[in-house]
């Protein structure tokens, strides 16, 4: 199985972009995040056209989840069991089998913001929510747009950088605290170099080009469905494209 995660910053207005690159790169799940659509405005059509079953949760202007698979898409759930009317950031699925919680973090804004606290306490949320309906040895998939860089090798300047919400103690504490739950950082098994990123900053000149990015999109398995990983890359193409997303898609196949 070829498993995907991309942060669209918005689903309509890469719509082309998207739709390129399942006809090119052919993944049998997308997960995207960021879609900032409400759901009746969703571009289901164009997705079903392109041979893909279709789940979403969004709102206008902000947030907002979704999954495509050209398999079946069974087990449904939005949100966690406290708030399901939360704000639109995880949606779970079943894919042939495999368990996939699709998430758009919170970023936090900053250190001394409420929603800082809000960003720590959903890591915890999500913390009881892998525990309460899943075990370790389960075929869980975790993915999305996690707003950490986990280590300093996640992010082009670690001494300037350290202490933003998405690259401090906190958030490395909270995401090591759900992976310790029974996750496996899928690209780090295959790719230990440094400099391999998923974001770069529009606000910062060419940073694309200058590769002043972070790694805060992943895919994280647990153990038993990370022993059957083959490959985990970063595709960079769609960054190059017209009107880009500030993100690019991590893809991660799976002898499954």
């Amino acid at each position: 199985m070829k498993i995907a995660s991309y942060n669209v910053n918005s689903v309509r207005v890469r719509l082309p972009i998207v739709l390129q690159w399942l006809a090119e790169q052919e993944p049998d799940v997308l997960c995207l995040q960021e879609t900032k659509v409400q759901d009746p405005d969703f571009p289901t059509d164009d997705f079903e056209t392109a041979g893909y079953n279709c789940l979403f949760k969004g709102q206008k202007g902000y947030n907002g989840v979704a999954i495509f698979s050209n398999r079946t898409i069974s087990n449904v759930r939005f949100g966690f069991d406290d708030d399901p009317k939360d704000q639109p950031r995880l949606i779970e699925a079943e894919v042939a089998g495999i368990t996939i919680v699709n998430t758009y973090v919170p970023q936090g804004v900053a250190p001394d913001s409420e929603k800082f606290q809000y960003k720590l306490a959903w890591f915890a949320r999500l913390h009881e929510h892998f525990a309460g309906h899943h075990g370790p040895t389960d075929p869980v998939l975790w993915v999305g747009d996690l707003n950490v860089a986990p280590s300093s090798i996640d992010v082009y300047d670690p001494r300037a950088l350290f202490g933003h919400v998405c690259f401090c103690r906190e958030t490395q504490e909270a995401l090591d605290k759900v992976m310790k739950w029974g996750f496996v950082d899928v690209f780090r098994k295959h790719c230990s170099e440094a400099g391999k990123y998923t974001f770069w900053d529009y606000r910062l000149r060419n940073s694309f080009n200058r590769n002043l990015g972070w790694r805060l999109d992943h895919i994280m398995a647990t153990k038993p469905l990370a022993e059957t990983s083959t490959a985990c890359y970063i595709d960079t193409k769609p960054r190059i494209a017209d009107r880009p997303s500030d993100h690019t898609p991590i893809v991660a196949e799976f002898d499954w």
